[in-house]
């Protein structure tokens, strides 16, 4: 990876050109389509080189040779996520997080295998001061706009330390990221009251009731949808539960719809014309539009996308982390725990 001696101005982007199940032609694709969008940035693509070139030669597509990063190994879909990055240490995974350690890039798009990458950006990258463990978010639409939901799957059983975490990182996020001044904070729970909830939310509870967050109490699973609330926190294993349901929507009413059209020709008529302007109201839904998840806590950029992703889904990834890039975000979630601690 040469930068010729000249200081880099330029944010660097290095995606992971062999994860996904449609690597990596989805992925080469999308990440260029981004390149060409925005070319404020420096694209890397890091994979098995002579693979990568013959989908920019099929493609047509334009790409300068010296900004692909040749790996020989892949870590696969199956594989398990911390005894990869042992046996695969010249896998794009590993390379891609070690660019980011070493600040030779700013940012590490994969979408891999999602416990290599998140094992990777952790162990390699390392974990910004304060965080105990790193989290990543989902942005579910609601009735006021957007609500950032962590964690959705970076870790399981979270202690009520990392619930604080998980509320201030998604905090900046919603501030730098979502425009929302001040982000309202929910732990979600049984119920509303204080008292209700498990031992570990309880505690988080007097927690981030104690910190300068905008914390207005417990939330239940409804108001991630329904209710002004801009970050909700919970555990992992939950949030993991609850984002995998949400996407099941869209695919659970293109189905009503259909039967619906199919029941008479006067239906069919009216599922046509609303056809469109569905389609623009579940926009919000797709995960194509929103890319990939941030892993938040550790020291650099690191998106994380659907083993199923689209170019489309790819092009998106790349651009946020560009966004992240611009904000400062790492920094300021750096200086964040000082701000909102009690």
């Amino acid at each position: 990876m040469d930068d010729s001696n000249n200081k880099i101005s330029k944010c660097r982007i290095v995606v992971d050109a062999m994860g996904g199940d449609y690597a990596p032609q989805n992925i080469v694709t999308g990440a260029i389509e981004a390149y060409n969008q925005s070319k404020d940035f420096q694209l890397y693509l890091v994979g098995k080189k002579e693979e990568i070139l013959s989908v920019i030669k099929t493609n047509q597509l334009s790409f300068n040779e010296s900004y692909i990063i040749d790996t020989p190994e892949v870590i696969d879909m199956e594989d398990s996520p911390t005894s990869a990055l042992k046996s695969k240490p010249d896998s794009s995974i590993v390379k891609g997080s070690q660019l980011v350690k070493e600040g030779k890039a700013e940012a590490f798009v994969s979408a891999g295998n999602t416990g290599a990458v998140m094992s990777a950006a952790t162990l390699i990258m390392g974990r910004i001061k304060g965080v105990g463990r790193p989290t990543i978010g989902a942005e579910m639409p609601n009735v006021n706009g957007i609500c950032y939901l962590y964690d959705v799957g970076a870790g399981k059983d979270a202690k009520p330390s990392h619930l604080f975490e998980y509320a201030v990182m998604g905090t900046i996020y919603a501030r730098e990221m979502g425009g929302i001044s001040n982000p309202t904070v929910g732990i979600l729970s049984m119920g509303e009251e204080e008292s209700k909830g498990n031992e570990v939310s309880t505690i988080a509870f007097k927690l981030l009731k104690e910190s300068k967050l905008n914390f207005i109490g417990n939330v239940e699973g409804r108001d991630i949808l329904t209710k002004d609330v801009d970050v909700v926190v919970c555990d992992g294993f939950v949030g993991n539960i609850i984002l995998k349901f949400g996407e099941s929507v869209p695919r659970l009413l293109k189905h009503l719809l259909t039967q619906t059209a199919n029941k008479s020709f006067i239906d069919k008529l009216k599922v046509g014309f609303a056809k469109g302007t569905l389609k623009k109201a579940l926009k919000s839904l797709d995960y194509q539009e929103h890319g990939g998840v941030p892993l938040l806590g550790v020291n650099g950029i690191c998106i994380i996308g659907h083993g199923s992703s689209t170019p489309k889904a790819i092009k998106n990834m790349v651009l946020k982390a560009y966004e992240m890039y611009k904000t400062d975000l790492v920094k300021k979630i750096e200086n964040s725990f000082k701000e909102y601690s009690k």
